[in-house]
Parts: C-alpha cells; structure tokens; sequence
C-alpha cells in the first residue's frame, strides 16, 4: 500500500514515537516538497528527525496541472492531494479536518493520525493507542474529545 503523507499526519505520528509505524505498515511512503519544507521549517519542533526521516521520500509535483478548490488550504495540504492523484496512491495520510473534507470531494481515501494508530495496533506492531494519543496531546496537537473516543472504542481501549 502506497501512502503521501501531510505535515499534521508526520508531527502527530513524530510526537508519538510513531513515524517508524509508517514503514511497517506502508510499502512506500511519499511527501511532496512542500510537506517536507513544514516539516522542516526552522523552530518546528523535531525538524531535524523529521527531515532525516522525510530526506528520501520528497516527490516534486507541480499544482498547476490539477483542478483541486482550495478551501481555504496551505500548500503542504493542496500539494498532498495532487501527489495522491499522480502517484496514484492508495492513500493520503492526513489529520486537518477541512483537507479531509476536500479530500472526499475529490475521491481521495485518506487516513489519519489515530487511523495508522489503530493499524499498527491490529497488524501487532503497538500493544495499545492511548499511550500515543497521551503523547500526542502533550505535544500540544488538537485532537478531538469525540475522535479520541471512538478511537479508543475501536481499540478495544
């Protein structure tokens, strides 16, 4: 399964310990230039592991050849959606709400954060999700009350 990956997807999963779940779980992961360069931005907390993780994952891809309406989205998010159709990817990991909204609009199968949680724990990889929710949420990243919740139910947690 091939997976392009957004910036609020890898600083959750990078919160958590969980960027090498990606690996296991994924035959291929890819990011396009933008998502690496948020990642990698200066004071961005975990840049330099994020950037060692990301360095050989970076796929170019122009926006210009793709109809995909914005709403209101940041160029990681927008270049994500376009690699996800060129790459033909199986699916596109990201968390942001209004993305995963477009994303739909646009037939894109995506998955999150807690969704490669929930896998890694079914495929045996994790013992349990809600250490990695706790991680998470100390990291300062919003995850929702009822989101949490019904991951944790599916979790068996």
């Amino acid at each position: 399964m091939r997976v392009v990956a957004d910036t609020s997807a890898l600083l959750a999963l990078y919160s958590c310990g969980g960027l090498p779940l990606l690996d296991r779980l994924f035959q291929e992961v890819r990011v396009p230039q933008a998502v690496f360069d948020e990642c990698t931005v200066a004071g961005k907390p975990g840049k330099e592991k994020l950037g060692i993780y990301l360095k050989n994952k970076v796929e170019g891809i122009e926006l210009s050849g793709f109809m995909i309406a914005s709403s209101g989205l940041g160029r990681g998010e927008l270049e994500a959606l376009a690699l996800y159709k060129r790459w033909q990817a199986d699916r596109l990991l990201i968390d942001d709400h209004r993305a995963r909204k477009l994303a739909a609009l646009n037939g894109v199968a995506v998955i999150g954060s807690l969704g490669v949680l929930l896998l890694a724990k079914s495929k045996c990889h994790i013992a349990s999700i809600r250490p990695s929710i706790d991680s998470i949420r100390q990291a300062v990243i919003f995850l929702g009350e009822g989101l949490v919740a019904e991951a944790l139910g599916l979790a068996g947690e």
